[in-house]
């Protein structure tokens, strides 16, 4: 526990995005949030209501004002702004006294080169900067000025991967492949020819193939190389993840379950499927994730299947995840 008062002033900045507007529908209905404010990206936009919260929050959505956010006012601010913004907005922030919940890329690559790649605008860390993947950074998150959220493709693959490979049962010489589906939100809410209706309905793509920015931040978790290969699918929410991965001599189905059993065992989102493998309808609109996996015949190739709602569990979901850790309610308050 700490010593904030609840309920918990916090403020949104990037409200009008797709993971802003689900944070905001989240956090109106908190027992130990005030939502103080609700800000764009941007301080030129115009004061404009979220016709989607109507009865949920009754706001306006404001344009954005980094003096308020840092006047003292809050006690937390969330950061659902592009990483270059994240990026100026976050420091500032935390120098004045201000928790931060940072849902962009900006601060989760802890290596300088592979963050200068990946995330130049982000030029160093801030003291206290934790990584957010809530059921394997506990202490951290408590403990954290920063958090920064994981991304939503990172968050289903490690969660599935992550505790095995602590337990040193996979053959990681060979690296670990991540095929992943995406429904649409996953690209923002900023409308490209990729997000056009007439070019995903009916179709499958493949993007971003040997150059997303993702694999450095699985790769950091992990310690080994990914193959990771994103597709876009006609949804508009949801993420299905398969990851072949091969496992060393001697783990068995029995040691795979031991080991995901007792790694979530006091985790109220991760839900451990087996052989039953999960679907993306299982989990849309919950911040759960279903992890399924199988054996081949030789016991050398692992399967798995991870599936998480991209907008909650990849996004605003853990990031309520991560405001609970930190400030000592329970994990699940807000979210079930």
């Amino acid at each position: 526990m700490n010593s904030y008062p609840s309920p918990i002033r916090v403020a949104v900045a990037g409200a009008t995005g797709y993971a802003g507007q689900e944070l905001v529908s989240l956090l109106a209905r908190h027992p130990n949030v005030r939502l103080e404010a609700a800000m764009s990206s941007s301080a030129d936009s115009a004061a404009r209501p979220l016709p989607r919260l109507a009865r949920i929050w009754d706001g306006t959505v404001e344009p954005l004002n980094t003096q308020r956010l840092a006047s003292g006012a809050m006690d937390l601010v969330f950061l659902a702004v592009p990483e270059n913004a994240a990026a100026e907005l976050a420091p500032p922030l935390v120098d004045a006294g201000v928790r931060v919940i940072d849902l962009s890329g900006a601060f989760r690559i802890r290596d300088q080169a592979a963050r200068a790649r990946w995330y130049p605008a982000t030029k160093t860390l801030p003291s206290g900067a934790a990584y957010g993947l809530t059921e394997h950074y506990r202490d951290d998150v408590r403990r954290a000025t920063l958090v920064a959220n994981p991304g939503c493709y990172p968050t289903g693959a490690l969660l599935a991967v992550l505790p095995l490979a602590k337990a040193g049962h996979l053959d990681l010489s060979g690296g670990v492949i991540v095929d992943a589906k995406s429904g649409i939100s996953g690209a923002g809410r900023a409308p490209s020819d990729r997000t056009h209706f007439s070019e995903n309905h009916g179709s499958v793509a493949a993007y971003g193939v040997l150059g997303h920015r993702h694999v450095a931040e699985m790769e950091q978790e992990i310690g080994g190389m990914v193959t990771f290969v994103p597709h876009l699918v006609p949804l508009d929410r949801g993420i299905l993840e398969t990851i072949y991965a091969r496992l060393r001599p001697g783990v068995d189905n029995a040691a795979i379950s031991r080991i995901l059993e007792e790694a979530y065992r006091q985790s109220p989102f991760v839900r451990l499927t087996g052989p039953d493998l999960p679907e993306i309808k299982h989990v849309a609109h919950t911040n759960f994730c279903d992890i399924g996996w199988r054996i081949s015949p030789d016991g050398r190739q692992l399967v798995m299947v991870a599936c998480i709602d991209n907008l909650v569990k990849g996004a605003a979901g853990q990031a309520i995840q991560n405001f609970n850790v930190a400030f000592g309610f329970p994990e699940a308050t807000g979210l079930s």
